[in-house]
């Protein structure tokens, strides 16, 4: 199996310098294509060149065995798709087995969002006057505010902000960039927090450029927001957990809730497709049909 591994070494170097791929991202691949690999020991493949898609296809089944959600199986899979597709570039295999694999539907979810509201709840329970309440009161407004992606937030550096033009530079997925507006709620919590709570918090840690640090002075990674957030979310009377995720659904349903096209929201939250966006209709739906039951005469 030495092979094996040696392959997956240079597709995870592939992943982070070719394509970019944030560390969240990488682990997922790693781990998926690791249990395709003991998967292949059980069988006794022991070489990549020997799987066929009728051990995809075994595998598959194994993975509904387990009773794994869709979405997950799909996951492993389009990793393993991609990873095939890397070796044969690489010319390591002579065809890719998971060719004329598909991909299992979906379930239809709707992406979880939180009511203006409940939003409210959250952004009053922040301590303002500490350099650590500074600091999540900021990310949470940047986070409502820009619906930018976790992963985009953590790389975000003192220097890609514009606070004249209330914009800031996003390095999204695949290299690409993008200017996000902000508002005057998050301008006014950046500018507390970086004249005041930054500065207290980089006096503990070396001088770099990141925008969000930890208690240490250090880079905020991308499970620290999510365990501030969890720990904000404890604070009010909601039910539930929070996912950093949920503030961008929460950024795009309010956003065609209040009458934004379709275009712009995906222009803001940078998906590369349309179709991506669209799933964000369904949910404003229901504020279309309020809004024709209230104000048509004959609803």
């Amino acid at each position: 199996m030495g092979n094996v591994n040696v392959s997956l070494k240079l597709f995870i170097q592939y992943l982070q310098i070719e394509k970019n791929c944030s560390q969240y991202t990488v682990e997922y691949y790693h781990r998926d294509i690791s249990e395709f690999f003991m998967f292949m020991v059980e069988q006794t493949i022991k070489d990549l060149n020997d799987v066929t898609d009728f051990d995809v296809r075994l595998f598959l089944t194994k993975l509904y065995e387990k009773k794994l959600a869709k979405k997950s199986i799909a996951r492993k899979i389009s990793s393993l798709r991609s990873f095939f597709t890397f070796l044969l570039r690489e010319k390591v295999v002579t065809e890719n087995p998971l060719a004329l694999i598909s991909l299992p539907k979906s379930e239809s979810r709707l992406p979880r969002f939180f009511y203006e509201e409940e939003l409210q709840q959250l952004f009053k329970v922040c301590d303002v006057t500490t350099p650590l309440g500074q600091r999540n009161q900021a990310l949470l407004e940047v986070l409502y505010g820009t619906g930018i992606r976790v992963g985009e937030c953590v790389q975000i550096h003192i220097h890609d902000l514009d606070m004249s033009l209330g914009t800031v530079l996003i390095k999204g997925k695949g290299h690409k960039e993008r200017y996000v507006p902000f508002g005057r709620f998050a301008s006014d919590s950046l500018r507390l927090y970086i004249e005041d709570g930054r500065n207290q918090l980089i006096r503990k840690s070396e001088d770099h450029h990141a925008l969000f640090v930890n208690f240490r002075g250090e880079p905020l990674t991308a499970r620290g927001i999510r365990t501030i957030l969890d720990k904000m979310i404890k604070k009010t009377a909601l039910n539930g957990k929070i996912y950093p995720h949920m503030l961008r659904h929460s950024f795009a349903t309010h956003l065609l809730n209040n009458g934004a096209d379709l275009r712009t929201v995906q222009e803001l939250l940078g998906h590369a497709s349309l179709s991506s966006t669209q799933v964000y209709t369904h949910v404003s739906n229901e504020h279309l049909r309020r809004t024709y039951m209230t104000y048509h005469p004959r609803a």
